[in-house]
């Protein structure tokens, strides 16, 4: 439940689709990755989306860089659990193939497609198709004459790509649409993502681009996406790691989970352990988070080495265990003490309660 002083007031944006997944409005902020896959290779293509499909992503991006890899899509389409945005940069034929081929998003900059008359061949290929369009601005890359203004990126620059390329599709008589405007510079992305929120009412697609590794690349999207969504600003998100789809997935549920925002999966609160711990945590606790991936209903359990904080911590949780002495522990169930283990292999014993739990049965 919710307090009161947890309450985050969302952006209000009109509702786009992607399939049948919805963006914007009141519905539930997306979580998406994409493949790192060659997408030629279909059936590796195929298994990693089931893969983050697993790991609970809503929507996955996947690359179109030649006719060949517009050709394999169909067969991925057909495929896959989830909504599949086909990623395009210049060629306009990659992205009336891909809406063709049943991609449900174009990830585009109408900009840099080329001609009007290209522009309009690629919206009446998404209309025809019902396939909502992402104008993904970056930082990176920037059109020309934008860069030659502002001499560098920034805000600024970022803001105003995206109200070109806005009128662009609005000329056009197309609306189902959503915005990005990511960079790898946190400052740079909040700034042109509150300064975007302020000017339109499409739904904004979060993301601090290029963000590193798994452990750099984390903490900057938890900074950079975190200040923009406690301030209601945002409507799917990706993080974007040098690691494999999948853990993009996990940690942009965390992301949500630390806010209250969407929960999927264990939320595992756990002390840093000292010298009063009675058990030894991090052991522990690297154990769960490993056997417990594939729990999809939200428990949120508690794991204090002593009872210095324990038994407050367990009050606010499904499954709780604090230390004590002797080798003797006490577990909680629905914030309420429930009963004494002692000489337990505690990693099996707590995995065995906390599925059980997930399945609504007795414990």
């Amino acid at each position: 439940m919710l307090r009161s002083y947890q309450k985050i007031n969302r952006r209000k944006t009109r509702v786009v689709n992607v399939g049948d997944v919805l963006i914007g409005g009141d519905n539930p902020i997306s979580v998406q990755t994409m493949t790192n896959t060659l997408t030629i290779d279909a059936k590796s293509t195929i298994n990693q989306i089931y893969k983050v499909f697993k790991a609970g992503a809503d929507l996955v991006r996947v690359s179109i860089p030649d006719k060949e890899s517009s050709q394999s899509l169909k067969k991925i389409v057909k495929e896959s659990k989830i909504p599949i945005i086909a990623d395009i940069h210049f060629h306009y034929k990659r992205a009336i193939e891909a809406a063709e081929n049943g991609a449900s998003c174009l990830r585009i900059n109408p900009g840099n497609i080329g001609s009007v008359e290209k522009v309009k061949d690629v919206i009446k290929a998404a209309k025809d198709n019902n396939c909502s369009i992402r104008i993904g601005v970056n930082g990176g890359s920037l059109e020309k004459k934008i860069l030659e203004k502002y001499s560098e990126p920034n805000p600024e620059a970022l803001i105003e790509s995206a109200i070109n390329n806005i009128k662009i599709l609005e000329d056009n008589d197309f609306f189902n649409f959503k915005i990005s405007v990511k960079s790898s510079d946190i400052f740079m992305a909040i700034g042109a993502y509150e300064g975007l929120a302020e000017i339109c009412d499409y739904p904004l697609h979060l993301g601090i681009t290029e963000a590193g590794g798994k452990r750099t690349g984390s903490i900057k999207s938890s900074i950079g996406m975190g200040n923009l969504l406690l301030k209601g600003i945002g409507d799917t998100i990706r993080v974007s790691l040098s690691d494999e789809p999948d853990e993009e997935v996990r940690v942009g549920f965390e992301i949500l989970k630390s806010l209250g925002i969407r929960n999927r999966g264990v939320k595992i609160i756990s002390c840093p352990s000292c010298a009063r711990q009675q058990f030894q945590v991090i052991d522990l606790v690297k154990k769960l988070e490993k056997s417990l991936e594939d729990i999809e209903k939200p428990i949120t359990v508690s794991i204090i080495g002593c009872v210095v904080n324990g038994p407050g911590e367990a009050n606010m949780t499904n499954i709780g265990i604090t230390g004590g002495g002797n080798n003797t522990h006490m577990i909680y169930v629905n914030g309420k003490k429930d009963h004494i283990i002692k000489d337990r292999d505690l990693a099996p014993y707590l995995e065995d309660i906390i599925r059980k739990k997930a399945e609504n049965s007795s414990i």
